[in-house]
């Protein structure tokens, strides 16, 4: 079952079990992956399902800072449950040692030794990263590790 499949179950399964709450995460990550897919004209495959889903954890972490400064704990309470249900559909996030040890190889294998050849070592993490951690912040190691 692709993962696609997998959210429209899923979301058929909550309107039976009547968990507004789950059903309403799982409807905004449904009219996502369709927004995509009526832009492009495509039916979106699971490596693009994971960046869609990807996309909106980033943008509701974001909200729950700004709701947080902004003092409506009510709302950030709501992002973080949408986050938590998000979040089941993302492949288990890569620990900090495997990170380090992904990025080790990659500098190796690509022969970096400065700043310049960053987009080289990230090209090469991101295929295995890619929904496993936070690019933005593979991406500050890779800087800091070639002395940038």
């Amino acid at each position: 079952m692709s993962l696609r499949e997998k959210i429209s179950q899923d979301m058929k399964d909550a309107m039976r079990a009547k968990d507004e709450a789950r059903l309403g995460s799982i409807r905004m990550i449904w009219a996502a992956i369709q927004r995509r897919e009526v832009d492009e004209r495509i039916i979106l495959d699971d490596a693009q399902v994971l960046a869609v889903v990807e996309k909106m954890v980033r943008q509701s972490r974001d909200a729950v800072e700004q709701f947080l400064k902004g003092n409506r704990q009510d709302l950030a309470d709501k992002e973080h449950r949408d986050i938590a249900v998000m979040e089941a559909y993302l492949p288990a996030q890569a620990s900090d040692d495997e990170i380090t040890k992904l990025i080790n190889e990659a500098i190796a294998a690509t022969g970096a030794a400065a700043i310049k050849d960053m987009g080289k070592v990230v090209g090469l993490l991101k295929p295995k990263l890619q929904g496993r951690a936070d690019m933005g912040k593979v991406s500050g190691l890779v800087k800091a590790r070639l002395g940038g």
